[in-house]
This record gives C-alpha cells, sequence and structure tokens, in this order.
C-alpha cells in the first residue's frame, strides 16, 4: 500500500476517479495562477522561518528572495499575474511588519513526517511549529484562500486533525493550539486541539480511505468542484468534453442534445400539467366534501371521492411505553416499519402490544379521486 497524504486522502474524498487519474494513471493537473501564488507565499514564509539563529530576513531581504521564487505559471494573462504579484508584496510587507519585531524561533519549518496509521503510512510537511510558554506545542498551516476561515471550518479541518497525530507522534508533547494562518489578510485563525474521540475519527477516515483505494474503489463523485482536469474521463462530463465516442444502437450521437432539450421540456410541461391536476383535484375534493357527495359526474366519466388517510405514531408516547419495557431500542431511531414488526411480535407480551396499537393515529389525510368510465362511453 503506498503512503498517503492528506492531499492524496481529501481527493478521494472528493472523487475517487480523480484521485485514479492523478496518483495512479499519473495524468497531470493543469498549472494554475492560485497555485503558484500559494507556493511563492509558502516558499517565502519558510525563508523567513527557517534561520539558523535571530534576526529573521528583512524586509528588503524578503521581498528580494519573492522576486526570485516568483513562478509565472498558470496566469490567465499578464494583467492578471502583475496583480497577483504586486498583492504578494502588499501581504509580505505587512507580514513582515507583524512578526520582526516579535520574532520566536519554531521548533520546526516545513517539517516532513511519515506516521503509522494501521498497516497505512501517513506523510506530510507541516508549515510550522511553534513551542508555547506553556510547554505544549502549536501547529500552524499557511492558506491562500480569498476568504478568512470560519470557526466551522476550522473545527472540521481535516488536514489540522491529522497534523496533530503527527506532531504528537514525533515529538511526544501536546498540540496545545491549531492555527490556519489566513495570508492574505495575515490573520491568524486558531482553535484548541482536537479530542482524543475526534483523532480516532481520523485515523479510522485514513483506514477507510486506504481500504477503498486497496480494493479499486474509484467511482466518479460530482461536487462544486467540477469539472476538475479530467473531464474527458469522467461518466459526467466526457459527453461534452471528449466527442469522440463509438456508435450507439440505442440513439443516434447527432440526435443526443435535441433529445435531451426534447426532455426537459416535456419534463416542465409534465409539471405544469401536474400543478393544475392538483388544483382540480382539491377542488373537486372541496366540492364533494361541501355538498356530502362520494361520486360526481362528467358527461363520459365519474370521480369517486375518498379522503385517504396515513396512519403512524406519535414517537414520544411510543417510547414513553417501551423504555420501561426495555424495548426501545427495537424500533431505535423510531422505525415505523420496526414498531409494526414489533406490534406483531407474539414474544412481546399481548397487553403490550395492545396499548401500541390502541396509541396509532392519522398522521395525514389527503384527498383521492378514482376516475372511473361510464358504460356506453368511449
Amino acid at each position: 500500500m503506498r503512503a498517503l497524504s492528506y492531499t492524496q486522502i481529501s481527493l478521494y474524498q472528493n472523487c475517487p476517479l480523480c484521485y485514479k487519474l492523478q496518483y495512479i494513471d499519473g495524468l497531470e493537473s493543469k498549472e494554475k495562477g492560485y497555485f503558484s501564488f500559494g507556493t511563492t507565499m509558502h516558499d517565502c514564509a519558510e525563508y523567513f522561518f527557517k534561520v539558523k539563529v535571530p534576526p529573521p530576513p528583512s524586509l528588503e531581504q524578503m521581498l528580494d528572495f519573492y522576486e526570485r521564487k516568483w513562478l509565472s505559471e498558470g496566469y490567465e494573462s499578464a494583467e492578471e499575474e502583475a496583480e497577483y504579484k504586486a498583492y504578494g508584496r502588499e501581504m509580505l510587507t505587512k507580514f513582515c511588519e507583524i512578526h520582526q519585531p516579535d520574532f520566536r524561533m519554531p521548533i520546526a519549518v516545513e517539517h516532513k513526517f511519515t506516521i503509522d496509521i494501521g498497516n497505512v503510512k501517513l506523510t506530510g510537511r507541516i508549515d510550522r511549529v511553534d513551542k508555547l510558554d506553556s510547554g505544549g506545542l502549536a501547529v500552524i498551516d499557511y492558506k491562500t484562500n480569498l476568504e478568512l476561515f470560519t470557526k466551522e471550518y476550522l473545527d472540521n479541518d481535516l488536514q489540522l486533525t491529522l497534523y496533530q497525530l503527527a506532531v504528537e507522534q514525533s515529538w511526544f508533547l501536546p498540540v496545545e493550539r491549531l492555527t490556519l494562518y489566513h495570508f492574505r489578510s495575515n490573520t491568524p485563525v486558531s482553535c484548541p486541539p482536537r479530542k482524543p474521540a475526534r483523532l480516532e475519527e481520523a485515523r479510522r477516515l485514513v483506514l477507510e480511505v486506504a481500504e477503498g483505494i486497496q480494493a479499486g474503489n474509484f467511482p466518479a463523485t460530482e461536487s462544486g468542484r467540477c469539472p476538475c482536469d479530467f473531464p474527458q474521463y469522467c461518466p459526467y462530463y466526457k459527453h461534452k468534453f471528449a466527442p469522440e465516442r463509438g456508435e450507439s444502437d440505442v440513439l443516434d450521437e447527432a440526435a443526443v442534445p435535441q433529445s435531451v432539450e426534447r426532455y426537459v421540456a416535456l419534463q416542465k410541461e409534465i409539471k405544469g400539467l401536474e400543478l393544475e391536476l392538483d388544483e382540480l383535484k382539491q377542488t373537486i375534493a372541496d366540492y364533494c366534501q361541501a355538498q356530502g357527495l362520494n361520486r360526481v359526474f362528467g358527461k363520459g366519466h365519474a370521480l369517486t371521492y375518498k379522503m385517504v388517510e396515513r396512519g403512524g405514531y406519535s414517537e414520544p408516547e411510543v417510547r414513553a411505553l417501551l423504555e420501561p419495557a426495555g424495548l426501545w431500542p427495537r424500533v431505535l431511531g423510531f422505525d415505523q416499519y420496526k414498531l409494526r414488526e414489533l406490534i406483531k411480535d407474539e414474544a412481546v407480551a399481548s397487553e403490550l402490544r395492545k396499548k401500541l396499537t390502541e396509541l396509532k393515529q392519522v398522521v395525514s389525510a389527503k384527498p383521492q379521486l378514482w376516475v372511473r368510465r361510464l358504460a356506453g362511453e368511449e
């Protein structure tokens, strides 16, 4: 089993097929400007903190390093690249203003790790690890995301969770703070460390992903990130992005676009007719109810009216009856099907089954109309 990184795990979670295309089939993603920008900013942060002794580099040194490390790949135009480059200088200037006066040597910068989780090796590189005055450790990960991170984002960030696992195994010291450093606003956003249950949950997730990869489970999964860089291999997008296809006996290729549009048009018509039908049904039902009728007649057809009731049970009442008898777990989650099976079970006391039956009530009622063709009418 190959070693896994957070990036690989995250990609497999998002789309197993995309993981396969990149990490097994070896397809390369397209270069993107924001990736190049993020790499340059990470390199600058590493340069600032990875000094052998204080002080850190000056602003002039930082900007010179920035120029030398600038990556031009992936930007859509020279104008876009120039905008990013100017913005990066502003970010670095503010970064130096904040971190130079109270500079403290971290205990690790760009720390590479490999740890064992079951039979899976987890690898990665942590941007920075600080030693706190309390003796514990702080994990810092730099991000160039557009928006500042919310509390919910921070609390659910798998990368920080895996980094906590790695740091605590590497140094045998407790992690006391997890931080995402928002580079665009030079704002650190922090939260307490993950509790043992969350760490165990992350371990299980790593093993599940590894198991899926080992089993060759690579289904295409849609998300807000679609389409990716490989739409020609995806069953959701290859019809659009891979025009070369084999012949089909079912539908002529040239007829597919027209068939799609015709389907959508018919679907809209059906929805409109269903809405009209529901309104007409309610009008006829209201008329039958007001006139005390069970059937109304047209010239060639008749409609039979009846209120159809759906029975069910109130959860609080059922729970109050079953918990003292130790039977609530039998219908855990208040599964109505399991409850009906319990009532049929002769091993359950007959008195209890009788009381349960008495709890049944109408939970909904709606009118129904049945069409009858009148005799002699075509």
